[in-house]
């Protein structure tokens, strides 16, 4: 077992968080997995989509963090869905069950894709209040796996299992981010044959993102200095889609830093959120005191 899976702050949050089974699918097996934090009274909260290799429980250190302040979290691990058609309305229909009409989504990797697919999706009637995309990608077609993907349905989860983590580097990297492999190569080995092939054949197919309809989504980009999966041409190429998205550095992180440089991550979400405070679209609820503040301080700027 990793050393984040017998850490006291993992075993606090399975022992407190609920791990909820969610069927908005015609389809009874196609079940969506809930952790969630945080006052319901909040109707835009954040929405956490992990990678490829991660399960909803990746992002308990934002749930616990986050929670604790006064946000709603709630991280879901995806159905089995073999089509990006399948994955937008299966959501569309979990937010609907879940009496939400537009969230934030944090998104890493894999799950970064899918949430700006979703807001493109929805672009004509939108549901995504703002995306923070971690890792990401726009175009699929950077793992050179197009061809190849409607075939993992039926490739043996070992083979599987090795394409994803030849994009784990470990060797010479800070004890924090070897932690963090640790733990979501356990996630990893957790996950069923048909689980993982339907999360790679999402991740490969010939699909790509049209960034013209997103341009009225707030978009913060974080990304890290270090080495991780994906190559400096296309954290570029992701920065020139979105020109006038906001930008989130950390210095180390490797490919999991939600995990890794957790408090890092959770002031970025922080400072990613605070505009919607005093709006419908706030993702916590705020003491009277701070309502007061912040009045206060929208006062003073209207005068000046």
């Amino acid at each position: 077992m990793s050393d984040i899976a017998k850490s006291q702050e993992y075993m606090s949050f399975r022992s407190t968080i609920p791990q909820r089974k969610v069927v908005v699918d015609d389809d009874n097996t196609k079940e969506w997995t809930l952790y969630e934090a945080g006052p319901k009274t909040v109707k835009s909260p954040l929405i956490c989509f992990p990678p490829a290799s991660g399960t909803a429980d990746v992002y308990f250190r934002q749930i616990l963090g986050l929670s604790a302040l006064g946000y709603r979290v709630i991280a879901v691990e995806y159905p089995m869905y073999w089509t990006m058609k399948e994955f937008v309305e299966g959501f569309r229909k979990l937010m609907d069950h879940l009496g939400l009409d537009k969230v934030h989504i944090f998104g890493a990797s894999l799950g970064g894709f899918l949430a700006q697919k979703f807001a493109e999706y929805t672009s004509r009637s939108p549901r995504v209040g703002s995306l923070v995309l971690c890792n990401s990608f726009y175009d699929t077609s950077i793992f050179q796996q197009t061809s190849s993907a409607p075939t993992f349905w039926m490739m043996p989860a070992v083979v599987l299992k090795k394409m994803v983590m030849g994009s784990f580097h470990k060797a010479e990297t800070e004890s924090h981010i070897a932690d963090s492999i640790d733990f979501m190569v356990e996630r990893l080995d957790s996950m069923s044959q048909q689980a993982l092939a339907s999360r790679l054949t999402l991740n490969c197919m010939n699909c790509y993102v049209e960034p013209q309809k997103l341009r009225d989504v707030d978009v913060t980009l974080m990304d890290v200095f270090d080495e991780c999966a994906l190559s400096l041409n296309v954290r570029e190429e992701m920065c020139k889609c979105y020109p006038e998205a906001k930008r989130a550095h950390l210095k180390s992180g490797g490919n999991f830093p939600y995990l890794s440089r957790s408090v890092e991550v959770n002031v970025f979400l922080q400072i990613h959120l605070r505009k919607y405070d005093l709006s419908s679209l706030r993702a916590r609820e705020l003491t009277e005191e701070e309502m007061a503040m912040l009045a206060d301080s929208d006062a003073g700027t209207d005068e000046s």
